[in-house]
């Protein structure tokens, strides 16, 4: 036993300086894209809450538009938008490889997703606060600001906890075509080298890390519940 266990460990080791980086590497992807996702999910699903034919300020073909654009950027596979966009990539941060450069298409893919998930979250909202907020003369900013987003926010929360462990796989995904993070580590060692046990460190450092993820969530919706 101590003849094939000390092996694992001297490479564990030895390789603990990579795995940090490529954890930390990962993290950084994550939070970034999830960060800039939210903000352009966000924006659209305002648009989309104002102009669905429910909505606060009904216009179907406005609606229909960006209704098309989400589930357009939605149906394409990760690994292929991924290699697709590459030129959009180079011009936004001047290269296609490293996570800096993964970040990108991390962002493009979630926007979408957080756009529909966050527009599922203010429909679900009861439509009679609404009409309480607009029987007291409250704008459309009013509604949307302070009666939609803080009744939705909870969801919201549980919904950013989807979208953050989606991009963890997503990121292992653009580890494969020079991404970094673990997804390049598990490729380069795991699957090159028939290093299985490098492979196994990073599966067990991306569940530990959705966990932290679903738990953090998990304990601020049932803060703001």
């Amino acid at each position: 036993m101590p003849d094939f266990v000390h092996p694992l460990w001297v490479r564990f080791l030895q390789k603990l300086p990579e795995i940090i980086d490529a954890t930390w590497e990962t993290l950084s992807m994550v939070a970034f894209s999830t960060l800039f996702s939210l903000l352009l999910g966000f924006a659209l699903a305002i648009w989309m809450i104002i102009t669905n034919p429910i909505g606060l300020r009904p216009n179907p073909l406005v609606y229909r538009v960006l209704d098309f654009v989400v589930n357009l950027l939605r149906s394409f596979p990760f690994i292929i938008l991924l290699i697709a966009i590459i030129p959009f990539t180079r011009f936004i941060v001047g290269t296609s490889i490293g996570s800096a450069a993964a970040i990108v298409p991390l962002t493009v893919a979630a926007a979408p997703l957080v756009a529909r998930l966050i527009e599922t979250c203010f429909l679900e909202v009861d439509s009679g606060v609404i009409e309480a907020a607009r029987s007291f003369g409250a704008s459309t900013r009013q509604i949307i600001f302070r009666v939609l987003i803080p009744e939705a926010l909870p969801s919201i929360i549980l919904n950013i906890a989807v979208v953050a462990i989606t991009l963890l796989g997503y990121s292992a995904m653009a580890g494969t075509v020079g991404g970094g993070g673990l997804g390049d580590l598990a490729v380069r060692y795991g699957y090159n080298r028939f290093q299985v046990d490098i492979m196994v460190y990073s599966v067990i450092i991306l569940c530990i890390l959705v966990l932290c993820i679903q738990g953090v969530c998990n304990l601020l919706y049932k803060i703001l519940r």
